[in-house]
């Protein structure tokens, strides 16, 4: 089983980008994102201006960055998966120094992550996409669908997400889910997914269908 959650939202009980921007960004910030929600511009775009906009010194980021709140039960969760030989990773359209400090904070800085660059310096930091696909629907820095369909990916998916950047690869999924954002787009267009609120809630669910899978295939040995 492989499991690919998004970040901002999902592993945060807020999204870290628009927590920086609002403490640290000038305020044409929002109006970007305003353009890419209209579908005026694309996430990338979008997000490599907002990045642009950042000010604050390396110390005061870092302090914003220190009071974004994990979800609960996500330390718990990645331990279950773990133990059970699972392939948990991160697909993020977020940034790789906010997501890489807030785990590190949780002893967690040994899960794959998938996401965009931080460049630059204070006063002149810039964002990268090494992840970036020019075929990518949504013109996202991170083409999450092509992180679930890499070569490495086989096997049934379970993907774990909130937001926009999650409506075209929650199509994908063989277990999806959604909260926020994602579960209304998956409602509108009759999509099954599991509602959650934390990871705790997750894991329950995977386990429970981990538990009925391997009742089945036992009656079926039976007959």
């Amino acid at each position: 089983m492989r499991i690919i959650c998004d970040f901002d939202g999902t592993v945060t009980r807020q999204d870290t980008t628009d927590w920086v921007l609002e403490h640290l960004a000038e305020p044409p910030w929002r109006q970007l994102q305003d353009e890419w929600l209209a579908g005026r511009i694309g996430g990338a775009e979008c997000m490599r201006g907002q990045i642009a906009l950042i000010a604050g010194s390396q110390a005061e980021l870092d302090a914003v960055l220190d009071r974004v709140e994990l979800d609960p039960g996500f330390p718990a969760f990645v331990a279950w998966a773990e133990a059970r030989g699972a392939r948990l990773s991160i697909a993020s359209d977020g940034v790789d120094y906010f997501i890489a400090r807030i785990l590190k904070r949780h002893g967690l800085e040994h899960v794959p992550v998938t996401t965009n660059r931080l460049a630059g310096t204070p006063g002149a930091r810039r964002l990268e996409h090494p992840a970036k696909s020019e075929d990518c629907i949504s013109g996202s820095g991170v083409c999450k669908c092509a992180v679930a369909a890499g070569p490495a990916n086989t096997g049934p998916l379970v993907y774990v997400g909130d937001g926009r950047s999650d409506f075209c690869v929650s199509d994908r999924a063989d277990v999806l889910f959604a909260k926020g954002a994602l579960a209304d787009y998956a409602a509108d267009r009759g999509r099954p997914y599991h509602p959650y609120n934390t990871f705790h809630d997750v894991r329950r669910a995977l386990a429970s269908l981990a538990e009925d899978r391997a009742a089945m295939l036992g009656e079926a040995a039976s007959v």
